[in-house]
């Protein structure tokens, strides 16, 4: 099993020795413009990767309720991974260029669907180009592969609004917001149509998780980070629209908490629902 954060040179060299065992999944992406990781992919990107649009492959058509990028049927899942090239006894690496937010959702949503040898590239795209590994334009065109979802892994659950509701009155339930402080105290939203945090959450900016340089800090850094959390209580992480929200979920795993649910409509799902309370400030 590979670490959940591997690094250039490590890839570099395993795709020397077993390039057939490897999927390179690039998830660069662009919350204001859907197109822009796509363009980016056509001018450059690792040798054999297969470019995954977040917000249109990996995401279901947004409705009223759900949030900005819903996620799809476990069918869609599975014929998009598939098609990819993943399957069970293959070993995937997701990079982006944006300190990992957009790779984590994807190594979310495959531990989510029972995939166990999934790991995200520290420091993304920069961090090979600066290496001086091979950068291609070929399009790879990977033969699609079964790929068998285990709906619900009990180890990377998904909550929903009520759940989020009831988790108001539950003690031993935190809620994480991962978006930026600003954000968090409401004082501007540039984004969602409603400014402000669910009431009782805690603000852990998911940029927080890494060093100065972009790469991810290392478990003593992170258990460091979240010390003030007490380990034995259950949490709930969500950010806009359950992206950002995921690197959180995985430094809150590396920092040695396992109870770490997803609210994966998070706050665009919530604010969704005109009763549904707003904080503001820091309460």
């Amino acid at each position: 099993m590979m670490e959940e954060i591997v690094t250039a040179s490590w890839l570099n060299d395993r795709l020397q020795e077993e390039a057939d065992q490897f999927v390179l999944i690039d998830a660069r992406y662009d919350l204001a413009d859907s197109e822009a990781g796509k363009r980016v992919y056509e001018k450059g990107h690792l040798p054999g990767a297969v470019f995954l649009n977040l917000g249109k492959e990996l995401a279901a058509p947004a409705k009223e309720h759900g949030g900005r990028h819903p996620m799809p049927e476990r069918e869609q899942l599975e014929k998009v991974f598939g098609g990819a090239g993943i399957s069970a006894d293959k070993k995937v690496v997701i990079y982006d260029d944006q300190g990992g937010m957009m790779a984590s959702r994807v190594w979310w949503m495959l531990k989510h669907l029972g995939h166990r040898d999934a790991a995200i590239l520290d420091g993304g795209f920069t961090a090979w180009k600066e290496a001086g590994y091979e950068v291609t334009t070929d399009i790879s065109e990977p033969a699609a592969r079964p790929f068998q979802a285990e709906q619900n892994s009990e180890d990377w659950p998904i909550v929903d609004v009520d759940y989020v509701k009831a988790a108001l009155e539950n003690e031993d339930v935190l809620l994480i917001d991962s978006r930026e402080p600003k954000r968090y105290r409401g004082e501007e939203e540039p984004i969602d149509p409603v400014a402000g945090h669910i009431p009782g959450a805690l603000n852990y900016f998911w940029k927080e998780v890494l060093a100065d340089d972009g790469t991810w800090k290392k478990e003593d850094e992170l258990k460091a980070h979240f010390a003030g959390l007490p380990s034995e209580k259950e949490i709930v992480v969500y950010c806009g629209s359950g992206i950002s929200a995921c690197p959180n979920v995985l430094a809150l795993k590396k920092a040695g908490f396992r109870n770490v649910k997803l609210y994966a409509g998070s706050w665009s799902d919530w604010i969704s629902y005109q009763d549904n309370p707003v904080a503001k400030g820091e309460s």
